[in-house]
Parts: structure tokens; sequence; C-alpha cells
């Protein structure tokens, strides 16, 4: 007996939190859509957790800053990082050596740490320095939990829809800190409101 109403109300919060990632993915205007080789990622963006972060994203997917960008540090079970916009586009600029170090021309954004949500698979993270208040344009799509990131970096999303596909990105070499050759990237990249 005891079991089966564990069991319940495992049921009954996978659904609510079902539910709350499917109602940010509902709203077009925080909705962004990243274009892969193997088809289109839906991002629940989180403006409830981080809307000074949320707004600088927006703001570069709409000047098209992430368009071509690549997943310059993949790493297998744990995360896929991208949107050096300086130095990660691969039809404009793109530097092997320098893709990772850079932002966008936007300033750094302090930042907006989560005491509640966690660091789970599908879950989308800004990427900084050591300093906590670095976040710029970069940005993960975790693999896997990492509970040592939980309320260390800010959570600005979660993937809505084709995780499967992002389980697909190339991997890097894990000798080298998942620093990836010839990477994937974001073909595209925009807000569901703004149409194709």
């Amino acid at each position: 007996m005891q079991l089966k109403r564990l069991a319940t109300c495992f049921v009954v919060l996978f659904g609510l939190v079902t539910a709350s990632v499917s109602a940010f993915a509902a709203d077009p205007e925080n909705t962004m859509i990243i274009t892969l080789k193997d088809g289109d990622v839906t991002i629940a963006l989180r403006p409830d957790l981080a809307p000074k972060h949320v707004e600088q994203i927006k703001k570069l997917v709409r000047q098209g800053a992430y368009d071509n960008v690549a997943f310059h540090r993949v790493i297998d079970g744990f995360m896929a990082q991208t949107g050096d916009v300086k130095f990660g586009n691969m039809k404009n600029g793109f530097s092997a050596d320098a893709v990772g170090t850079g932002g966008s021309d936007l300033p750094d954004l302090p930042a907006e740490f989560s005491k509640t949500e966690r660091y789970e698979r599908g879950v989308v993270g800004m990427a900084r320095s050591q300093d906590p208040d670095s976040a710029n344009s970069q940005f993960f799509i975790m693999f896997a939990p990492a509970p040592p990131l939980d309320g260390q970096y800010t959570i600005v999303g979660n993937v809505a829809d084709g995780m499967e596909l992002v389980d697909k990105i190339k991997k890097g070499d894990a000798a080298q800190n998942g620093v990836v050759t010839d990477p994937d990237r974001m073909i595209k990249v925009r807000i569901a409101a703004d149409g194709k």
C-alpha cells in the first residue's frame, strides 16, 4: 500500500513538472527553436527564473547572432556547450583556438541563480568564467543530471522537444575537456513568436 501511494505521488509530481515545462513551451515569446543538422530542438525559456538572461538570449536570437554558431565543447554524459557568437560562427570568423573564450557585444550579466531548480537532463544553463557575474551569450544543454552545478550557474530554460537530437550532437575529446574538432552547429535559431 505504501509503495502504491509513493508511486501515485511520483506520477502526480512528474505530471506537475511536465505541465510546468509545457506551459512555458506554449508561450511563443519564450520559446526558442534551434535548428540542428537532424531537426529542430524546442527550448522553453524561463524568464521566471532568469529574466535578464532570457532577455539577452532573445535579443541575440533576434539579431541572428546564434545562427551557425558551433557546439565547441561537448562532453558525453555531461553537456553540450555553444553560443560563442564572437569566435564560434562557422560561416563568419570561426576560430578553433579562441572559440569558447568569447561572448557578444552586449554586457555580461549578474548571476540569477535558482535555489529551487536543479541541473537535470534537458536543462539549459548559462556558461560563465570563475566570476559568477560573467555570463554573456554562451549556454549549455545537459545530457544528464549534474548536482554540483545547482545554484552555481544560471538556468535559462529546458528542452521541451527534441532532446534526442541534442543527444546526436558530435561529442568532443574527453582528454581535451570536450573540445570538438569539426563541430556541429546551430544552423538557425529563432523565437517562435517571430514565425519562421
